[in-house]
């Protein structure tokens, strides 16, 4: 649906991420944990969190982001609409994509933060949900 202003073109607006695309994140994300290609954005924050959430980053990690990706679903998507674009030099541009789950493996409503790019799962931060609020 578009907008007319007098003298421009139509300005498209869409309600960013659709579900559609929430469903191909998850998967591309899905994918990418399984085939090992997982990088860390900042390991120090997520380190921090992972002793926090009490798990061994570097033994537990790929376990966790299984599990937590067979759970999550488009609804339980927490980010701003349109998606924030990181500012991480690794991932500089890139969608960032959050979600609150309230997780099995941790038993606490936990907050990830994830990019996908060229088939590769970049974790932005993992930790216990610190929202203020509940899932959107």
């Amino acid at each position: 649906m578009g907008i007319r202003r007098p003298g421009h073109k139509p300005v498209l607006t869409m309600n960013r991420p659709t579900t559609k695309e929430l469903f191909n994140k998850i998967r591309d994300a899905r994918q990418a944990v399984a085939s090992e290609r997982i990088e860390i954005v900042e390991a120090d924050a997520v380190a921090a969190d992972a002793i926090e959430l009490e798990y061994d980053l570097e033994t537990e990690l790929k376990a966790i982001l299984e599990n937590f990706l067979d759970s999550i679903s488009p609804q339980d998507y927490a980010g701003p609409r349109p998606p924030q674009k990181s500012y991480k030099d690794k991932i500089q541009g890139l969608d960032i994509f959050a979600f609150v789950l309230d997780s099995t493996y941790f038993k606490v409503a936990a907050y990830i933060k994830f990019a996908i790019a060229h088939e590769t799962f970049w974790l932005v931060s993992l930790h216990k949900n610190r929202l203020n609020k509940e899932k959107p």
